[in-house]
């Protein structure tokens, strides 16, 4: 009897094993079919996006990602989606591809090159600096997250040189509504917009600009002694330059002009002039 127990336990672990081996003979047959149809899928989006048809280019590199969406080609695949629309300026499309990248393949390897990508979709989105205030947030946003968890890639570099340029457009939004404050005589409004000009972005081309604005401003409300300390301000960083010269009209000849007296200082020590104005 135990002998047949032992035959029957045999025969089961042998037709078991047999079984085994068929699901795992069909399963791998199957994940190589998926792998070719992935590939076909792939080769045929890049010859659509060298073709230039890049909504159909990147419906087969979806096509490609959902065929097989656990193989390594699968990110890939949805990168290049967004890449194809990005090729051709359907930032809003582009940026929804690689959105869903993020969230679904949290750990891939070309999440810096994603994270760059993001941030020029944003940024190129910029039609009107002077309206368009969420696309600059955002592309500064991404920016900066490239730059902090990114540093030393092939992105760091540029996305530094973008952020720059960010920070001359935000400067010159706030110099167009301060402007435009003045213009309505909306005097406090106006000082708050050139005040974040000289305090947010004053490595940027805007800020002489906004501190000879506020010399005028107080100067016209009668605020005279701040008028005052702005022009010098003014004077230490900017002595020789065009703005300076204007403030210097807005006082009488007998106002002394700073710049006789004090030595020009390297912009950066406008920062320590800061506390004169705050």
């Amino acid at each position: 009897m135990k002998y047949f127990y032992k035959l029957l336990l045999l025969l089961f672990i042998f037709n078991f094993t047999s079984c085994s081996k068929k699901v795992d003979e069909s399963i791998l047959i199957k994940e190589q079919d998926l792998d070719l149809q992935m590939i076909e899928s792939y080769k045929e989006g890049l010859e659509e996006l060298n073709k230039g048809d890049v909504i159909l280019a990147a419906q087969k590199f979806n096509e490609a990602e959902l065929l097989y969406p656990q193989s390594i080609w699968a990110p890939k695949s949805l990168l290049m989606a967004a890449y194809s629309y990005y090729s051709q300026e359907y930032y809003p499309d582009a940026i929804y591809e690689l959105e869903r990248y993020f969230k679904t393949y949290p750990n891939d390897k070309n999440k810096g090159y994603a994270s760059y990508l993001i941030a020029v979709c944003y940024y190129e989105s910029i039609i009107d600096e002077k309206k368009d205030l969420k696309s600059i947030i955002k592309a500064k946003e991404k920016f900066n997250l490239v730059l902090n968890n990114y540093p030393k890639s092939d992105f760091a570099m540029d996305a530094k040189f973008k952020l720059d340029l960010i920070q001359d457009i935000m400067a010159s939004k706030e110099i167009y509504v301060g402007r435009h404050y003045v213009k309505k005589e909306k005097w406090i409004p106006a000082i708050n917009r050139f005040k974040k000009v000289v305090t947010d972005y004053d490595t940027t081309i805007y800020v002489e600009e906004a501190i000879h604005r506020l010399v005028e401003i107080h100067y016209k409300i009668g605020m005279i002694d701040e008028a005052k300390k702005y022009a010098t301000l003014l004077g230490y960083n900017y002595g020789s330059g065009e703005w300076y010269k204007k403030s210097y009209l807005v006082f009488n000849k007998e106002y002394e002009n700073p710049s006789k007296k004090i030595k020009k200082k390297d912009s950066y020590l406008i920062k320590k002039f800061k506390s004169l104005v705050d």
